[in-house]
C-alpha cells in the first residue's frame, strides 16, 4: 500500500513550495505546506535545508508563513498573518511583513499595512514590497476600511475592465509599491513608490537592482475597448522616477523578471500579443537597464524561470522541452547568445538559485513521476555530464505506485505527438490495464512536473494506465506545434489525441475496451469535444470546463485575452468549435465537475452543460463545489473530487455497481 491507495493518505503529503539560498551559500529556505490538524486545512511553514546537512523547521505559527526571502546580512523576511504580538488589538488579521534573525530567536513584524503586504523584494538595506490600498487620503485608510465592513458594504464601482481574475474580485483597493530601509526593529522610512497607478500594478511581478536603488516591474497600460499591454519600467527608489524600459505594441513584458547582478541589464519574457491568425509565443528578453535597448534570446525556449551567473555573462533558463523542463545555459558576455542544456537527466526544475561562487546551481528537481524536492547542479560540466545531487528535503518524495514510459506517434501533418504513460504495478499482456486518457489544460502547457492535482498515481494505485498526451499548442515541442492548433482546438487536438491513444491501446498491457477520457480547464473542453465527436471512451469526465463557447466569451475573466484568438461573440470560430453544437452526439456518461468560484471558466459554462446533458437524456453526475475555484484546493473536497471520479469509473470503464462515495454521501 502507498500514500497513492488512500486519498486522505495523499493530501496528507507535505510539499515542498520554493527554495532561496542564502548570500553566503550555506543554506536554503523553503516554504513548506502540509496538512493542518484538523485536517480540513493547509499550513505553511519554513525550513532551512542545509547544503551539507539535514533539514530543520524554522517557524510555528497557526497561520503560516510565505514569501522568503534572503536579506544581505542573511536575516529571513517572509510575510504572515500571524498576530503581532507587540500590538493590541490589531484589527483584521492581514499578511504583515516579518523577520527572522540569521543569529536566532523570535521573529518579529518589521511593516504591516492596512491592506496587507503581498509580494517583496529586498537588496542592499532596502525593502521595495506591494500592497492593496484604497483611493484617498493614506492617514484615513484603516478607518475607512473598518467603516466598509462594519457597514456590511462590499460593492465594488468598476470603471473599466477587468472586474475578476480567477478566483477573486478587483477592487475596491489597487496594488501600489512601497519602499523602507531595515533598520534595527522595523522597517523606517517607510513610503509609498507608485501613487495613483490605477490598475497599473496589478498582479505586478517586479525585482530590485543589487544596490537597491531601481525597481524594475510590469506596467499595465489600459487600451480602448476592454484591452490592455504591459510594459516593464524602471522606478527610481530615492526619487519614485518612473521610466519605460522595454515596450512594443505587438508584445507584453513580464515575469520571470531578474536584474542582472551587476545591475546593467534585465531578464524577462516577451509575450506576442495574439489574434485570429497570431498565435501565442513566449521568449527570454534580455535588455539594458540604462538604454532600454534588448533583443530576444533563445526563441524557441518558453522562460519558466530565470538566474544570473554571478559574473552576469549569461543566464540560467529553465523551459519546457519535451516532456521536461530542463534548464539550459544562455551565453550573453560575449553577444553570441549560445543556449547549451545544463541538466540531462528527465527531471523538471524550478526554483533556480545560483551559488555565489559560480559552481553550483540550486533549485526544485521535480517530474511527472518524482515530487518536488532540493537540488544541487554541478555547473562545471553540462548535460549527460552535469553531476546533480537531491539534497535531503524538508518533505521527502514518496514512492510512486508504478512506471513511467513515454509514446509517440506521428500525426496526419506529419507533427510528432508525444506523452507520458504511467503503468500500474503488475500490467502486462496476462493482465492488462484499463486506460484513462488524461487530457492536459492550458492550451499553452504540457504534461512536464509533477501534479498535485490531477494526479496521474492516485489512478495508476488504483489499476489505471494513464496517458498524458502533449498534442498540438503543448509547449516545448517548438512554435510550430503551438501554430498548428491556433484556432482550431476541436479539430486538431482530437485528431492529435486519436492518433496516441490508437498507439496506446495497441500495447498489450493496455485494455483498449476500457478506455476513459478527463480532463480540465481546456482538458474540459476537449473532453466536451470527444464526448461529442466519438463514441470510443466508456466515460468522460469534464472539470472546469468550456461548453457553449459564445456564452463563456463574455463571461470569463479574461474575455480579451479569449477574443484575440476567437474574434467578437458570434464569429464564425465559435460557430466551428463550440462543443455544446454536439450535444445530440453524445453517448458516453459523463461527470460534470465544477466549482462555483472559478472566474476564468464561470460556474455558468457547467449549468449550462448539466442541463444540456439532462434534456438530452445522456447519463451523467454533477458534481459541484459551491467554495472552490479553478481548482480543487481544500483537503477534503480533493477527497470527495478523487473518490466520486473513482467511483464513476469503476462503474462505467470496471462495470462496476455504482456506490455513492461516503465523502459525498
Amino acid at each position: 500500500m502507498s500514500a497513492f491507495n488512500d486519498i486522505r493518505d495523499y493530501v496528507a503529503i507535505p510539499r515542498v513550495l520554493s527554495l532561496t539560498l542564502s548570500p553566503d551559500g550555506s543554506r536554503l529556505v523553503s516554504v513548506v505546506q502540509s496538512l493542518n490538524p484538523d485536517g480540513k486545512s493547509y499550513g505553511t511553514a519554513l525550513w532551512a535545508v542545509p547544503v551539507d546537512g539535514e533539514p530543520y523547521r524554522l517557524t510555528r505559527s497557526s497561520k503560516g508563513e510565505s514569501a522568503a526571502a534572503f536579506t544581505d546580512g542573511g536575516d529571513v523576511l517572509f510575510t504572515s498573518t500571524r498576530p503581532d504580538p507587540t500590538v493590541k488589538d490589531a484589527g483584521e488579521e492581514v499578511p504583515a511583513l516579518w523577520l527572522l534573525p540569521s543569529g536566532g530567536g523570535e521573529a518579529r513584524q518589521v511593516a504591516a499595512r492596512p491592506g496587507g503586504i503581498a509580494s517583496f523584494r529586498t537588496a542592499a538595506d532596502v525593502v521595495v514590497f506591494a500592497s492593496d490600498v484604497l483611493d484617498g487620503e493614506e492617514a484615513t485608510e484603516e478607518e475607512r476600511r473598518k467603516a466598509r465592513k462594519d457597514a456590511g458594504i462590499s460593492a465594488i464601482l468598476h470603471e473599466g475592465y477587468p472586474v475578476r481574475y480567477w478566483d477573486h474580485d478587483l477592487g475596491p483597493g489597487r496594488t501600489r509599491l512601497f519602499t523602507g530601509r531595515l533598520g534595527a526593529d522595523r522597517l523606517e522610512d517607510v513610503r509609498e513608490l507608485t501613487p495613483d497607478p490605477g490598475e497599473a500594478l496589478r498582479d505586478a511581478a517586479f525585482d530590485l537592482t543589487p544596490d537597491g536603488a531601481t525597481v524594475v516591474t510590469t506596467w499595465r497600460v489600459s487600451l480602448p475597448r476592454g484591452e490592455s499591454r504591459t510594459e516593464l519600467v524602471a522606478i527610481d527608489v530615492a526619487t519614485g522616477e518612473r521610466r519605460v524600459l522595454f515596450s512594443d505594441e505587438a508584445h507584453d513584458f513580464g515575469g520571470p523578471i531578474a536584474v542582472s547582478p551587476d545591475g546593467t541589464r534585465v531578464a524577462c519574457s516577451r509575450d506576442r500579443l495574439t489574434a485570429l491568425e497570431v498565435s501565442a509565443r513566449y521568449e527570454l528578453w534580455v535588455g539594458d537597464l540604462a538604454t532600454g535597448e534588448g533583443r530576444v534570446h533563445a526563441p524557441d525556449l518558453f522562460p519558466a524561470d530565470v538566474e544570473w551567473t554571478p559574473d552576469s555573462s549569461a543566464v540560467y533558463l529553465a523551459a519546457d522541452h519535451q516532456g521536461r523542463r530542463p534548464v539550459f545555459r544562455v551565453a550573453l558576455g560575449d553577444g553570441s547568445g549560445e543556449t547549451v542544456r545544463v541538466t540531462g537527466d528527465d527531471a523538471s526544475y524550478l526554483g533556480l538559485n545560483a551559488s555565489a561562487d559560480g559552481r553550483f546551481l540550486y533549485a526544485l528537481r521535480s517530474g511527472v513521476g518524482i515530487a518536488p524536492g532540493p537540488a544541487r547542479v554541478d555547473t562545471d560540466q553540462a548535460g549527460a555530464a552535469a553531476e546533480i545531487a537531491d539534497l535531503p528535503s524538508p518533505a521527502p518524495r514518496p514512492e510512486v505506485p508504478g512506471t513511467l514510459t513515454e509514446v509517440s506517434v506521428t500525426a496526419d501533418d506529419g507533427a510528432t505527438i508525444r506523452g507520458w504513460l504511467a503503468l500500474p504495478e503488475g500490467a502486462s499482456a496476462a493482465d492488462p490495464a484499463p486506460l484513462v486518457v488524461f487530457i492536459h489544460g492550458g492550451p499553452v502547457a504540457s504534461w512536464n512536473d509533477w501534479q498535485w492535482r490531477w494526479q496521474s498515481w492516485i489512478m495508476a494505485a488504483h489499476g489505471y494506465a494513464v496517458l498524458m498526451p502533449d498534442p498540438c499548442l503543448s509547449t516545448g515541442y517548438g512554435q510550430a506545434m503551438i501554430d498548428r492548433g491556433w484556432g482550431d482546438w476541436g479539430p486538431r487536438t482530437m485528431a492529435d489525441l486519436e492518433a496516441i491513444v490508437n498507439v496506446a491501446v495497441a500495447r498489450d498491457d493496455i485494455d483498449a475496451e476500457r478506455t476513459a477520457a478527463m480532463g480540465g480547464s481546456f482538458g474540459g473542453y476537449m473532453a466536451n469535444w470527444v464526448a461529442g465527436h466519438t463514441d470510443r471512451y466508456k466515460a468522460i469526465v469534464t472539470h472546469a470546463s468550456l461548453w457553449n463557447l459564445d456564452q463563456f466569451a463574455g463571461t470569463t475573466d479574461a474575455a480579451m485575452y479569449w477574443q484575440r484568438e476567437f474574434g467578437p461573440a458570434g464569429s464564425e470560430r465559435y460557430a466551428k468549435l463550440s462543443p455544446h453544437l454536439s450535444l445530440g452526439e453524445i453517448r458516453t456518461p459523463m461527470l460534470v465537475i465544477h466549482g462555483d468560484k472559478d472566474y476564468r471558466v464561470p460556474i455558468g459554462e457547467a449549468l449550462r452543460l448539466w442541463w444540456d446533458l439532462q434534456r438530452s437524456e445522456v447519463e451523467a453526475k454533477f458534481l459541484y463545489f459551491p467554495d472552490e475555484n479553478h481548482w480543487i484546493l481544500k483537503p477534503g473536497n480533493v477527497v470527495a473530487w478523487y473518490e466520486t471520479v473513482l467511483a464513476f469509473l469503476a462503474q462505467h470503464v470496471l462495470g462496476e455497481e455504482w456506490k455513492r462515495p461516503e465523502s459525498v454521501a
